[in-house]
């Protein structure tokens, strides 16, 4: 939302410099994003002067160009050269000097003394669209013969200079989504320190000139349409805005259109009340009708798309046809023309759920949605009518030529709230005094109803759509008095608790240092996420999607029951903008619907774990001349893995670890821990890869990291005296069928050998160039000692063999 600081201060007077406003709405709650200085021309016409074509001859060495002298008003005349085909001896003229910079959108070029045809030139004789006063480009711009020369361009154009505050709202404050709304806060901190108001336009003039253009309204479906009012205006001159309002427009981003929409976007910004104009000739049957069309119907915007209408869509049509999708985009054949001559002028409030699913529909994100989505002040609809009739009088002429039709069945009625002086106080942490709370609370335009001793019963207006308990009222006099100047106490009063073992903050801030010490960015990604994701899994079943019931897109219509979809568009983001050697981590929850069993407490059919996911592909270091290229591996990701697990106190011999049966890996590990699953980590199969667009392989490791938390919990620290003969490790590289699972070679590895053998691990799967189809290679690590002496080649060789003919015996494997 963009304020202009100079229209601004149209409502309240203001003594403050712009920054300082932006601090005291920043404090309000009305953030600010941005201040810059604009003006109603980019560059501000610095360095244009108004000239005058002293002499005018073909160039010497050119056909189509002319050599020419100009007086800008100094003791010498500029010779320039000129390629427009109008250029003639006493013109007056804009004339870039040399060293102007003139723009050309996003663009910029210097102008400079140069040799054109062997020419000097020393400046630019300018086109209007070249100093962005227009867009015709058939020659140069010729003003009018009484234009003094020497004068700056600025001054003759009259140039204007603003600053445009650029406030970050959110949903909430739709309140502050115009320039009286921001004043009104305004006004609301500075009276505490100051004698100030602030003032909307009167509309009191407002009156009927005669009837001559009665347009009936009938509104069919007042769910979606709660309020609508219009009115007609007779005889208008469809032309150029004043000048005052184009550059109010201009000044926030705003391209000026005709008088008449112009208005009814000035409108918009003072108010927040979004207003519609239709051509009246347009208006077949002299009726206005609020309805929804069938579905399919076709339907061309203003923008000259033709979109194929839902049977939920509301419009607004005459007896025979649509006119406007109803507070989402006016229709292409019924809006203002310069042919038009009386129009009907709409103010109304719409439902904001009818209003934000027809937006994303049809893809459509204006002015007024953005409004209506967050809801607009039913009570502010006539004001704003008035307002804008009473200018269209002014600027375009004409005559205000039938009452207000005003259908308003069940007008919204104030949010009556009570507050008490102790929660005030309590909530605040400290006590403002009775008076200030009033004050605050009056300059908002919330009502006191009545008072009594230990509190207030208040009235909050419509537009505060926030504010309907007494948590809220607090808040508004939280913000107004000042966040600042809540003084921070000396003295903290608390009382001593034992903290539940485990910490889970301290223990996801263990994983994660550790991790960002390894070389781990953390990642946060949209627990929204595509509910098409899950379609035909059978680990994440689709049913088990909570699905959005009015999602923005289609791409986040649903929660995510796996980090790893959100981490793969973040893999394929950086991929694509050549950073392929990634290691990233992300804390998230995820989402689970159980069915619609427990109708009485519905929010028992869902249910959220958090989770810790893991992502590492690409190289494991950046390319640099000390060391060779080694990718990553599913060895590497196992050893980040396990080492959290350790980190954590989780002892590894009591974790049991067997083949992945989870379709999001191609090749992988389960770990669990007393039956239930703490962790999975593998390779990520190639379907997910390709969907992304991946090309190299992705290894993601998935934490349960609530489970986690509750084995800690169960987890009881004890020692052991160190070992004080040495452990050996053997490797093998075991060429076994797909079928076989790792599981079943640890057992038989424990069957084999119960004495020696301290541990069994896999560390490396392969499948590809070299491995037979059907097969795959394990790389398996084990780890033999003796309690009792130090073990011996002979004795540990005598054991690898064991293993090598039970593994080969049991299942057909090779050694690679």
């Amino acid at each position: 939302m963009k304020i202009s600081y100079s229209w601004l201060k149209d409502y309240i007077k203001l003594e403050q410099s712009p920054e300082e406003i932006c601090d005291i709405l920043t404090q309000t709650g009305l953030e600010v994003g941005g201040l810059e200085e604009v003006e109603t021309i980019k560059g501000g016409l610095q360095g244009l002067v108004i000239g005058e074509v002293v002499t005018c001859e073909g160039h010497p060495n050119s056909d189509h160009l002319s050599k020419t002298t100009v007086n800008v008003g100094g003791n010498v005349l500029l010779p320039i050269v000129c390629g427009a085909p109008n250029v003639a001896a006493g013109q007056k003229v804009v004339v870039a000097t040399v060293g102007t910079t003139l723009y050309d959108g996003d663009n910029e070029f210097q102008i400079k003394k140069s040799k054109i045809r062997g020419e000097v030139s020393m400046g630019m004789i300018c086109a209007e669209d070249e100093i962005g006063l227009g867009t015709g480009h058939d020659g140069i711009m010729v003003l009018d013969e009484n234009a003094k020369v020497g004068t700056q361009a600025k001054d003759y154009f009259n140039v204007e200079s603003d600053w445009v505050i650029e406030i970050d709202l959110t949903p909430n404050r739709i309140d502050g989504a115009s320039h009286i709304g921001v004043a009104r806060d305004l006004a609301a901190f500075l009276k505490k320190t100051h004698d100030i108001e602030y003032t909307k336009p009167s509309v009191e003039a407002f009156k009927v000139d005669n009837h001559d253009l009665e347009i009936p309204v009938e509104v069919a479906n007042p769910e979606a349409c709660p309020r609508y009012a219009g009115v007609t205006i007779s005889g208008v001159e469809i032309k150029e805005s004043p000048e005052w309002l184009q550059n109010r427009l201009k000044m926030i981003g705003l391209s000026p259109i005709n008088n008449v929409v112009d208005i009814t976007n000035y409108i918009l910004l003072e108010t927040a009340q979004p207003l519609h104009a239709f051509d009246a000739a347009e208006i077949t049957g002299n009726k206005v009708v609020v309805k929804t069309m069938p579905a399919k119907t076709k339907f061309t915007t203003l923008d000259e798309v033709e979109r194929e209408l839902d049977a939920a869509d509301l419009m607004i049509c005459n007896t025979d046809e649509a006119m406007c999708i109803g507070g989402v985009f006016g229709g292409i054949k019924s809006g203002v023309k310069d042919s038009t001559t009386s129009i009907f002028l709409e103010s109304a409030c719409f439902d904001p759920v009818f209003i934000r699913k027809t937006a994303r529909r049809h893809g459509l994100n204006t002015d007024a949605s953005f409004r209506f989505e967050r809801g607009v002040d039913p009570n502010g609809v006539i004001y704003a009518l008035k307002r804008a009739a009473l200018l269209i009088k002014e600027i375009a002429g004409g005559t205000i030529s039938s009452e207000i039709v005003d259908i308003y069945p069940e007008p919204v009625e104030d949010f009556k709230v009570d507050i008490t002086y102790a929660n005030v106080t309590r909530l605040i942490g400290k006590d403002l005094g009775v008076e200030m709370i009033k004050t605050i609370l009056t300059s908002l335009e919330i009502k006191i109803e009545y008072e009594t001793e230990t509190g207030l019963s208040l009235l909050v207006p419509p537009y505060r759509v926030d504010v309907k308990r007494e948590a809220d009222v607090i808040e508004e006099i939280l913000r107004i008095y000042g966040y600042n100047n809540i003084e921070i106490p000396t003295l903290v009063n608390s009382s001593l608790q034992t903290a539940e073992k485990p910490n889970k903050d301290k223990v996801r801030n263990l994983a994660a240092e550790m991790l960002t010490a390894q070389g781990f960015n953390e990642i946060w990604s949209n627990s929204l996420a595509k509910a098409s994701y899950y379609e035909g899994l059978l680990n994440y079943k689709d049913e088990q999607t909570v699905k959005m019931l009015n999602p923005l897109s289609a791409d986040l219509n649903g929660m995510r029951q796996t980090l790893l979809f959100g981490g793969l568009e973040s893999i394929a983001y950086n991929a694509n903008r050549q950073n392929k050697n990634l290691k990233f981590y992300e804390f998230g929850n995820t989402y689970f619907y159980k069915g619609n069993e427990l109708k009485d407490k519905p929010a028992n059919n869902y249910w959220e774990e958090e989770h810790l996911g893991l992502f590492i592909t690409g190289n494991k270091e950046a390319e640099n001349w000390t060391t060779k290229e080694q990718t990553t591996s599913f060895y590497s990701l196992k050893t980040y893995a396990e080492n959290i697990l350790k980190r954590l106190g989780l002892k590894s011999d009591a974790i049991q670890i067997s083949e992945t049966e989870n379709e999001l890996y191609a090749e992988g590990l389960t770990y669990s821990l007393n039956n239930k699953v703490i962790l999975e980590l593998g390779i990520v199969a190639g379907k997910w890869l390709k969907k992304f667009g991946i090309e190299n392989p992705v290894y993601y490791a998935d934490l349960d990291f609530g489970r986690i938390l509750v084995e800690l919990k169960k987890h009881k620290v004890a020692f052991e005296e160190l070992p004080k003969f040495p452990a050996v490790r053997r490797d093998l590289a075991l060429l076994i069928d797909k079928s076989v699972k790792f599981s079943k070679i640890k057992e038989t590895a424990f069957k084999m050998e119960r004495q020696l053998l301290r541990e069994v691990d896999l560390f490396d799967v392969y499948e590809g160039k070299g491995v037979p189809a059907g097969k795959k290679s394990y790389a398996v690590s084990f780890i033999l000692r003796d309690d009792n002496k130090t073990l011996k080649d002979k004795q540990i060789d005598k054991t690898m063999q064991k293993f090598i003919a039970a593994f080969g015996r049991e299942f057909e494997a090779e050694l690679r």
